[in-house]
Parts: structure tokens; sequence; C-alpha cells
């Protein structure tokens, strides 16, 4: 099968979720143990993954330093972590190949995802991003052309646009990659943003969702499975409460009647990515890191065992 794997920002990260450069290389070569198993099954592999922690991590560096030198804008922060990212996952998904014998050559791409200008995130930005900061340390940074809100006794925060991922720009050279046989690495953090100006792209100051990025390119790769692996094994209906209950199997159609389930928490894209997959004829598994291999072998059998299964058709099973 042709299989693209989301990687959430937690296989980036210690399970305390520390975002220490020794703490994301040992969780990413623990992530790569499983790919390079599914890649010796036989299965075609392409990779993408989340940044959340890391462009923290640079944001963090833009605040302490905007006094001194102008914040590095989103665009560039994004490029940033795919290249850091990328090398990083070159680098143990290599050694993972090699201790199993296994002979195939790994590639990163910087990698462009094009939104629409008239998106309405552009106008009324509302997707937090960063730290809480007092009044004067959020000034600074307004100054510089950013968008901060008052959240009372918390602080300020900041706010972007969070655009809807319209296509993935570099969709031909990653099909080239995958046909001379490489493992590809593609479309991190959701994409790099940019909107279109004439025949020719502009990054813009957005965040997308890497998981409706994961949808979009999975589809127009015409892979079968799109794998979002995140910390918890399946999708659940009444999350936190005493009655809580795992979703097996079910339909895009089932699962968008749910969506307010998942309003306002990290499952909410992971279940509308995962329904937009279906919807163009694929089949999409949340799942956890530990279980992505059981769950690509059962995916005629027990799949729903080991996460939630979206296909096309009702048939909607709760995994007590």
């Amino acid at each position: 099968m042709r299989i693209l794997v989301a990687l959430g920002g937690n296989a980036m990260t210690s399970p305390e979720g520390s975002a220490r450069p020794e703490d994301q290389r040992v969780a990413i070569t623990t992530a790569m143990e499983s790919i390079a198993e599914m890649i010796g099954a036989g299965h075609q592999v392409i990779l993408t993954h989340g940044n959340g922690p890391q462009v923290g991590n640079i944001l963090v560096k833009n605040e302490l330093a905007a006094s001194v030198v102008p914040p590095v804008p989103l665009d560039w922060c994004g490029a940033q972590t795919q290249g850091t990212i990328g090398f990083t996952m070159l680098n143990a998904l290599d050694a993972a190949l090699s201790s199993r014998g296994i002979d195939r050559k790994c590639a990163a791409i910087v990698t462009r995802t094009e939104v629409s200008a008239q998106d309405e995130g552009f106008t009324h930005p509302t997707k937090p991003i960063g730290r809480y900061l007092p009044k004067e340390d959020a000034q600074l940074l307004i100054s510089h052309g950013q968008q901060w809100e008052d959240r009372g006794s918390k602080g300020w925060r900041r706010v972007v646009a969070s655009p809807d991922p319209l296509s993935i720009l570099e969709v031909a050279s990653i099909e080239a990659l995958i046909d001379a046989q490489f493992v590809v690495i593609a479309s991190g953090g959701g994409g790099i943003p940019v909107i279109r100006e004439g025949k020719s792209f502009r990054g813009v100051e957005a965040v997308i969702d890497k998981d409706l990025s994961a949808a979009v390119l999975a589809s127009q790769l015409k892979c079968d499975l799109l794998v979002i692996a995140t910390d918890v094994s399946h999708a659940m209906l009444g999350w936190g409460t005493e009655n809580q209950r795992q979703i097996g199997e079910s339909s895009a159609l089932e699962m968008r009647a749910l969506m307010s389930e998942f309003a306002g928490g990290s499952m909410g894209p992971k279940v509308l990515g995962a329904c937009r997959f279906a919807e163009n004829g694929g089949i999409s598994i949340i799942t956890s890191l530990q279980n992505i291999e059981r769950c690509v072998e059962g995916i005629d059998s027990d799949v729903a065992k080991y996460g939630t299964v979206v296909r096309g058709t009702p048939k909607m099973k709760e995994q007590v």
C-alpha cells in the first residue's frame, strides 16, 4: 500500500513534552523504528510531521530578542523547523533501515502549502500561539506588526490566521522522489503557508493544521491509507467523562455528525482530516504511534482494536 503517516508533535518530544534537542532526537529515533518496520513489510511510506513545540521554541527566542533583532516571520519558522526536523528524521530513519538491512534512500523536502488570501482567518485571526506575556512585552512585538490580544489575568497572547490548506505545491517533486524509490518526508508542520500572487507565491504569517494538510497531500498522491499518529489509540466519544468510549470503525458521514464531540480539542482537526481523506476514496486511521504497525497489518480485519478507522461506508462500531 501507499501510506501517508502524519506524526503528531508527541512523536518529536519526550513523554513529558520536553523539546530539548536530546529529547527530540530520542523521540524521533523511536518513531522511525516503527516506520522502518512498515517499509520493511513492503509498504510505500510517505511521512509528514507536526512542528508545534519546535516553532514554540523559535517564538520564545523571537520574544527574548525582539529589542535587538526583528522577529522571524511564521513562514520562515515553518521552513526552519521543516529543515531541522527533516534532518533529524533522515538520520534516524537511515539508521533504522540500515539496521534491518533495508537499502532505501530517504529525502526531506521543503514544502509549501497554498492557502487563499481571502480566507477569513486573515481578516479575523483566532489561532492562539506561543506564551502569555505582560502587556509591555506584547507591545514591543505589536510594534513589529504582530497581533496580540488581552486575555485578562493570564496576560496577552498572540493570535494568527489558521487558513484551510488548498494544495501542496511540491507534490510533483514528492511524486518523482517516490518513483525513484525514496522515502520522502514532506509538508512538515502543515507546510509553509503561501498565497498566490500572479504566477508566483508569497509566504504569509499563518499556521496550517498538519492533519488537514496531510489529508490534502494524501489525496494528491493517491495514497491508499492515511495514518494520523497521536498520543491515544482511538478517537473518543465523551472524552474525559466516566462514559468515554473508543470509536472503532465509522464512516466519514457518521464522524462529521459527531464533530461537536471533538470541537475545541486537538482531536478535532485529526477527525476532520480523516473524514476529508475518506471522502476522497481513501481509508483513514487515527491511532497511537505504538499501534501504527498493528493497524496497517489489520486493515482488512481487526484494525478497530488498535485505532479508529474511517471508511467511505457507514459502519460505526464502538470499542469497549
